[in-house]
Protein backbone atom coordinates (compact mmCIF):
# COMPACT_ATOMS: atom_id res chain seq x y z
CA UNK A 1 0.00 0.00 0.00
CA UNK A 2 2.93 2.30 0.51
CA UNK A 3 4.28 1.96 -3.07
CA UNK A 4 0.73 2.65 -4.27
CA UNK A 5 -0.13 5.94 -1.84
CA UNK A 6 3.74 6.83 -3.13
CA UNK A 7 2.78 6.64 -7.05
CA UNK A 8 -0.46 8.47 -6.51
CA UNK A 9 1.53 11.41 -4.22
CA UNK A 10 3.92 11.48 -7.30
CA UNK A 11 1.67 11.21 -9.96
CA UNK A 12 -0.24 14.25 -8.10
CA UNK A 13 2.68 16.64 -7.69
CA UNK A 14 3.44 16.06 -10.72
CA UNK A 15 0.38 16.62 -12.80
CA UNK A 16 -0.33 19.85 -10.27
CA UNK A 17 3.05 21.17 -11.77
CA UNK A 18 2.07 20.35 -15.66
CA UNK A 19 -1.51 21.62 -15.58
CA UNK A 20 -0.11 25.17 -15.84
CA UNK A 21 1.81 24.69 -18.82
CA UNK A 22 0.07 21.66 -20.31
CA UNK A 23 -3.03 20.32 -18.92
CA UNK A 24 -3.47 17.56 -21.57
CA UNK A 25 0.04 16.11 -19.87
CA UNK A 26 -1.06 16.54 -16.62
CA UNK A 27 -4.66 14.34 -17.80
CA UNK A 28 -2.38 11.59 -18.85
CA UNK A 29 -0.11 11.66 -16.31
CA UNK A 30 -3.02 11.12 -13.44
CA UNK A 31 -4.47 8.33 -16.15
CA UNK A 32 -1.55 6.80 -16.22
CA UNK A 33 -0.69 6.76 -12.59
CA UNK A 34 -4.64 5.54 -11.92
CA UNK A 35 -3.94 2.44 -14.29
CA UNK A 36 -0.82 1.48 -12.11
CA UNK A 37 -2.82 1.69 -8.89
CA UNK A 38 -5.16 -0.27 -9.88
CA UNK A 39 -3.33 -2.94 -11.31
CA UNK A 40 -1.53 -2.69 -8.12
CA UNK A 41 -4.37 -3.24 -5.94
CA UNK A 42 -5.64 -5.72 -8.32
CA UNK A 43 -2.51 -8.12 -8.01
CA UNK A 44 -3.52 -7.60 -3.97
CA UNK A 45 -7.15 -8.93 -4.65
CA UNK A 46 -6.16 -12.64 -5.50
CA UNK A 47 -6.20 -13.72 -1.67
CA UNK A 48 -9.52 -11.81 -1.34
CA UNK A 49 -10.77 -13.70 -4.85
CA UNK A 50 -9.78 -17.02 -3.60
CA UNK A 51 -11.33 -16.93 -0.22
CA UNK A 52 -14.49 -15.81 -1.60
CA UNK A 53 -14.20 -18.74 -3.73
CA UNK A 54 -13.97 -21.08 -1.00
CA UNK A 55 -16.73 -19.61 0.72
CA UNK A 56 -19.05 -19.82 -2.35
CA UNK A 57 -17.73 -23.49 -2.13
CA UNK A 58 -18.43 -24.08 1.09
CA UNK A 59 -22.24 -23.09 0.70
CA UNK A 60 -22.13 -25.40 -2.54
CA UNK A 61 -23.22 -22.41 -4.45
CA UNK A 62 -23.25 -23.31 -8.47
CA UNK A 63 -19.87 -21.65 -10.31
CA UNK A 64 -21.63 -19.52 -12.10
CA UNK A 65 -23.13 -17.30 -9.28
CA UNK A 66 -19.20 -17.04 -8.65
CA UNK A 67 -18.03 -15.84 -12.13
CA UNK A 68 -20.89 -13.33 -11.97
CA UNK A 69 -19.83 -11.94 -8.82
CA UNK A 70 -16.25 -11.28 -9.52
CA UNK A 71 -17.56 -9.91 -13.28
CA UNK A 72 -19.60 -7.87 -11.69
CA UNK A 73 -17.10 -6.27 -9.53
CA UNK A 74 -14.24 -6.03 -12.53
CA UNK A 75 -17.33 -3.97 -13.98
CA UNK A 76 -17.37 -1.75 -10.76
CA UNK A 77 -13.87 -1.17 -10.33
CA UNK A 78 -13.52 -0.47 -14.32
CA UNK A 79 -16.41 1.75 -14.17
CA UNK A 80 -15.16 3.62 -11.13
CA UNK A 81 -11.86 4.09 -12.27
CA UNK A 82 -13.09 5.14 -16.14
CA UNK A 83 -15.24 7.56 -14.74
CA UNK A 84 -13.04 9.10 -12.55
CA UNK A 85 -10.49 9.32 -15.29
CA UNK A 86 -13.20 11.27 -17.27
CA UNK A 87 -13.28 13.51 -14.11
CA UNK A 88 -10.34 14.28 -14.06
CA UNK A 89 -9.92 15.21 -17.54
CA UNK A 90 -12.77 17.84 -16.81
CA UNK A 91 -15.43 15.55 -19.39
CA UNK A 92 -17.97 15.20 -16.61
CA UNK A 93 -20.86 14.14 -18.69
CA UNK A 94 -18.78 11.60 -20.45
CA UNK A 95 -18.36 10.07 -17.19
CA UNK A 96 -22.26 10.05 -16.26
CA UNK A 97 -21.96 8.59 -19.34
CA UNK A 98 -19.51 5.75 -18.38
CA UNK A 99 -21.40 5.01 -15.14
CA UNK A 100 -24.89 4.47 -16.70
CA UNK A 101 -23.13 2.08 -19.00
CA UNK A 102 -21.23 0.29 -15.77
CA UNK A 103 -24.54 0.09 -14.53
CA UNK A 104 -26.56 -1.29 -17.77
CA UNK A 105 -23.46 -3.69 -18.03
CA UNK A 106 -24.38 -5.12 -14.04
CA UNK A 107 -27.67 -5.45 -14.44
CA UNK A 108 -27.46 -7.21 -17.50
CA UNK A 109 -24.57 -10.01 -16.21
CA UNK A 110 -26.83 -10.29 -13.47
CA UNK A 111 -30.20 -10.97 -15.59
CA UNK A 112 -29.28 -14.86 -15.38
CA UNK A 113 -29.40 -14.51 -11.68
CA UNK A 114 -32.33 -12.79 -11.56
CA UNK A 115 -34.48 -15.33 -13.66
CA UNK A 116 -33.12 -17.70 -11.32
CA UNK A 117 -34.32 -16.58 -8.11
CA UNK A 118 -38.35 -15.55 -9.62
CA UNK A 119 -38.10 -19.37 -10.31
CA UNK A 120 -37.60 -20.29 -6.48
CA UNK A 121 -39.88 -17.57 -5.48
CA UNK A 122 -42.42 -18.50 -8.09
CA UNK A 123 -42.10 -22.36 -6.78
CA UNK A 124 -42.41 -21.23 -3.26
CA UNK A 125 -45.64 -19.58 -4.07
CA UNK A 126 -46.80 -22.68 -5.90
CA UNK A 127 -47.31 -21.60 -9.32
Amino acid sequence: MLQLAGVAILAAVTAAMLRRYHQEYAALVVIAAGAAVLLGVLSNLLPAIRQISEFLSAARLSPDYAVILFKTLGICFLTQFSADSCRDAGENSLASQVELAGKISIVALSLPLFEKVAGIAIQLIGG
